[in-house]
């Protein structure tokens, strides 16, 4: 069973490469993980299982023994990003505070309400304004501005996308189901995944390009996708 403390949750650096033992850096601090690498591996964290129903099989080629990371995330169900600059494969958020899943009410000035209005406007038969009315504690909202098929709306963290246009279309996708019972997919056509879903007559696309919110953050969020008023 592997066991790791919470604190390295948000930055956990994982080596490419496994010989006996897994290495996972947190920070500046080295954290070791000890495995039985010839069994499928689960994951534990402070006494806590995490989705005991999946397990991972490590691979094993050329006598290096090879963990795959990006189950790892989705288990912890933390996003994953490969820093190319320091040639690192990042699990988590890259901060040190921990991931709040607090939502906050989002109350938009009135010059912010009339550029997002202004954006749907220039959509004929697609002037309903769509926005979140909730945003994780400590997301800033930014700007939204109009694409050629759909509205962008800007935070420092998150980007929803709303669009007459499933942005889905020819990936490969993971089923999802929100807390409000909508039916949603997951999809990934780059290194940031994608939450998209249909909203009345639009598809409504969540992501973070910072990777900074995971997976069930932004599923939270979705939820409180709604028309304004």
């Amino acid at each position: 069973m592997m066991k790791l403390k919470k604190s390295i949750l948000t930055m956990a650096v994982l080596g490419m490469t496994l010989s006996g033992a897994a290495g996972v850096y947190a920070g500046a601090n080295l954290q070791k993980i000890t495995a039985y690498l010839n069994h499928s591996i689960g994951i534990q964290v402070d006494g806590k299982v995490y989705d005991s129903s999946k397990t991972m099989t490590p691979i094993t080629y050329n006598n290096t023994t090879y963990l795959p990371v990006r189950a790892i995330a989705e288990v912890l169900d933390v996003p994953v990003r490969y820093d190319a600059a320091n040639r690192q494969v990042v699990i988590g958020t890259g901060t040190d505070q921990g991931q709040s899943n607090e939502l906050v009410p989002l109350k938009y000035s009135e010059a912010q309400l009339r550029e997002i209005r202004k954006a749907f406007a220039k959509f004929e038969g697609f002037e309903a304004a769509y926005a979140p009315d909730r945003m994780v504690k400590g997301d800033v909202y930014r700007k939204t501005g109009a694409s050629e098929d759909g509205v962008n709306i800007m935070f420092e963290h998150m980007t929803v996308n709303i669009s007459p246009r499933d942005y889905s279309y020819g990936y490969n996708s993971k089923p999802v189901t929100l807390s409000n019972g909508t039916k949603a997919k997951w999809y990934t056509p780059d290194d940031t995944a994608m939450l998209g879903f249909q909203l009345d007559d639009r598809f409504v696309t969540l992501s973070s390009p910072d990777h900074s919110l995971s997976p069930s953050q932004l599923e939270q969020i979705a939820v409180h996708v709604t028309k304004m008023k």
